[in-house]
């Protein structure tokens, strides 16, 4: 049965189903070689995956980051054997081997997709309904470069994006954010597939998720193709032959069967995600006719399958058409492939408005809240930086992440910041999808309170080493009186928690300007990563004496204040550095000789060489922490004869300084914790 070239009434779609059943044999074989995995939706889709991969998609198995390719998304990631097989069939680098390792240690196949460990995977993906996230960013930035590179005759951008999301994607609260925003921002080189299987991993769905799925997405403002029998390969050709000629996304919404071929376990819970066993794969091999052994496929079927000629000729032709569009456009085309490399070089003109943001918030020296400081610095940088990609969920005017000559962005694919609307999770995953698509360098601003909606896609940022900056204001109680509701408290613990995230939280507008500038040099440099920004919406005293600070900040922490003959350590972040500077003030009058410590970014601070670490923080001193927030981290700082002043519970609604002293962050009250300290220390001899 193996023998594609066999007489068959219609040897095309036999060959078509044989190319398919590869993909079923792939994802059983190697879940049962782990014996843990998801083989059901691989060969689900696999029909689906054919139609797309063998006859539509344009990709160069050659070269996995060529701009103009098409990127697909499989958002359901769980299947991620599906995609394994179909970049081993059709000629990534990703040899048989990796397959039979399926989910081992160090292997390039792991549980779920991984970017940058697997050779053709756009987008790390499991979190369901965030991949689809991802495809949705990756589409506005396919039309964002197209609107502002192409020129009449020269289409050097010009590509799709492909995602294939199943019922939990579209259970996710997310997918309703995300597709909401596509409809609107008419993405019509989105194409999505919707696995309709009817089946989780608690069984049939329509006991909890009966939406009407068609009509949610077109009243969203999306095309929807209806009823596609996903294993019928010429009924997929006509809705992909459909899909292409759209001004609007699109929804392909597949009937299929999970577990497809298997004869006890098609089209119920326990294909999802469990290997098959042996019994039932060598049934499943029986009703597929499939007689190769696990992983092998028949040398015709990998003829078949193969994308390395088809793909160098695209990418040849695209290359032809960007030579001569450099010839036309020189400056757009050098600007264009600067944007499309690997973490994007910032230019001499960006540096320079870098550095001169940080030099001028440090020369004018005024009081100013933070979040005013961080748009002082856009106006600086945002017009030097083209790529950089603003936005705010429906916050813009209290994050301020607007700037001077911004333009919003419209429905034609022009614009350079976004309006997200009250979506701060749907915010969070486009902007990945942008970073990973390139071209741009994304940030977008909510309140600190809110980042807990956006929590897992800034642990998705962080990852994947994504360079995205999240803006986050009203950082304290010192947002005073809306409450505990919109007053964090445990939001920059949390955060500090996430691996590779920096989180900053700037004392005053140098401090701002510079964590604005380690943020894009960041994610620009050889290990770059996310950022956040953590603002204060009150104004917050400069807290500079003339000494130069700019590269000190830049390490993340520094000595703001060394008095001689230092007997105490005070510790502060952002808005407590300057409750830390009239504290030092009040002790020096006493005799007690206080050094303060700024700390804006703990994560750049621990990346210093421990000269500098014990040279900032002297073990020797009694240690005082401050910060508006919960106190557990600190104590890392202090030790356990030190001491930490902050919040472990909610706040309350009041003024802000009202707030303070009830709290005890006034600094009449921090002055007291410091005295306290300082006694017992000399009483101890510490």
């Amino acid at each position: 049965m193996n023998n594609v070239n066999a007489a068959h009434p219609d040897s095309t779609l036999f060959l078509r189903s044989q190319c398919a059943n590869a993909i079923r044999a792939l994802a059983m074989d190697a879940v049962q070689a782990a014996h843990s995995g998801h083989p059901g939706m691989p060969m689900g889709m696999a029909d689906i995956a054919e139609a797309l991969w063998r006859h539509h998609l344009k990709h160069d198995p050659a070269d996995p980051h060529w701009p103009d390719r098409d990127r697909f998304v499989l958002s359901n990631g769980h299947g991620s054997m599906l995609l394994y097989a179909l970049l081993h069939l059709t000629g990534y680098d990703l040899p048989m081997d990796e397959l039979r390792r399926f989910r081992q240690l160090h292997s390039r196949t792991p549980g779920h997709p991984e970017v940058d460990v697997t050779p053709g995977v756009e987008t790390t993906t499991g979190p369901l309904g965030q991949g689809l996230a991802n495809a949705v960013g990756m589409a506005l930035a396919e039309k964002l470069l197209a609107a502002e590179f192409n020129r009449p005759g020269h289409a050097v951008i010009d590509h799709r994006t492909w995602a294939f999301v199943g019922d939990g994607c579209l259970m996710e609260g997310i997918s309703h954010e995300v597709c909401s925003l596509a409809g609107t921002w008419k993405l019509n080189k989105l194409v999505v597939f919707y696995d309709d299987n009817g089946i989780s991993i608690d069984g049939d769905v329509s006991g909890w998720f009966t939406d009407d799925t068609p009509a949610r997405f077109e009243a969203c403002g999306w095309r929807v193709i209806r009823g596609v029998d996903g294993h019928d390969p010429l009924a997929l050709d006509a809705a992909i032959a459909a899909a292409r000629d759209s001004d609007r996304p699109v929804l392909v919404c597949c009937r299929t069967r999970i577990g497809q071929g298997s004869p006890n376990r098609a089209g119920t819970a326990k294909a999802h995600g469990e290997a098959l066993g042996e019994t039932e794969i060598a049934l499943t091999r029986e009703a597929l006719g499939w007689v190769s052994p696990p992983f092998e496929i028949p040398a015709a079927l990998r003829d078949a399958w193969s994308a390395k000629e088809h793909g160098a000729l695209a990418r040849s032709a695209w290359q032809q058409r960007f030579d001569n569009y450099t010839k036309a456009f020189p400056e757009l085309a050098a600007d264009l492939s600067r944007r499309f490399r690997r973490n994007v070089p910032l230019t001499s003109d960006a540096l320079r408005a870098l550095e001169a943001a940080c030099e001028g918030a440090e020369a004018r020296a005024a009081a100013v809240a933070t979040r005013k400081a961080s748009q002082d610095c856009l106006h600086i940088i945002a017009p030097v930086i083209p790529e950089l990609l603003g936005g705010s969920a429906d916050l813009t005017g209290s994050n301020l992440t607007d700037w001077n000559g911004h333009r919003p962005l419209k429905g034609d694919g022009t614009g350079n910041h976004v309006h997200y609307g009250v979506r701060e999770f749907g915010m969070a995953a486009v902007m990945n999808g942008v970073a990973l698509h390139g071209g741009y360098r994304p940030y977008g601003g909510t309140f600190l309170t809110f980042s807990d909606y956006a929590r897992n896609a800034i642990r998705m940022s962080a990852l994947m080493r994504l360079p995205v900056i999240h803006v986050f204001t009203h950082d304290s109680i010192g947002l005073g009186e809306d409450g505990p509701t919109h007053q964090p408290v445990e939001h920059a613990a949390s955060l500090r928690l996430i691996p590779g995230l920096d989180v900053w939280r700037p004392a005053d507008a140098t401090e701002t300007a510079v964590a604005w500038r380690e943020a894009l040099r960041r994610g620009a440099g050889a290990q770059p990563g996310p950022a956040c920004l953590l603002l204060s919406r009150q104004a917050l005293p400069h807290a500079g004496d003339g000494t130069p600070r700019i590269e000190d900040i830049a390490r993340g922490g520094y000595v703001l204040r060394a008095p001689r003959d230092e007997t105490l350590c005070l510790i502060a972040t952002g808005s407590e550095v300057g409750i830390a500077l009239q504290v030092a003030e009040k002790l020096a009058a006493e005799g007690i000789a206080a050094r303060v410590v700024s700390m804006p970014c703990i994560e750049v601070f621990e990346r210093q060489e421990a000269d500098w670490r014990s040279a900032v923080i002297p073990r020797h001193l009694p240690r005082l922490a401050i910060e508006a927030g919960c106190t557990a981290l600190w104590w890392k700082y202090v030790g356990e004869q030190g001491d930490v002043v902050g919040l472990d519970r909610f706040g309350e609604s009041a003024p802000a300084a009202h707030l303070s002293e009830l709290f005890g962050l006034s600094p009449d009250a921090v002055a007291a914790r410091a005295r306290a300290l300082f006694a017992s220390a000399d009483r101890t001899g510490g």
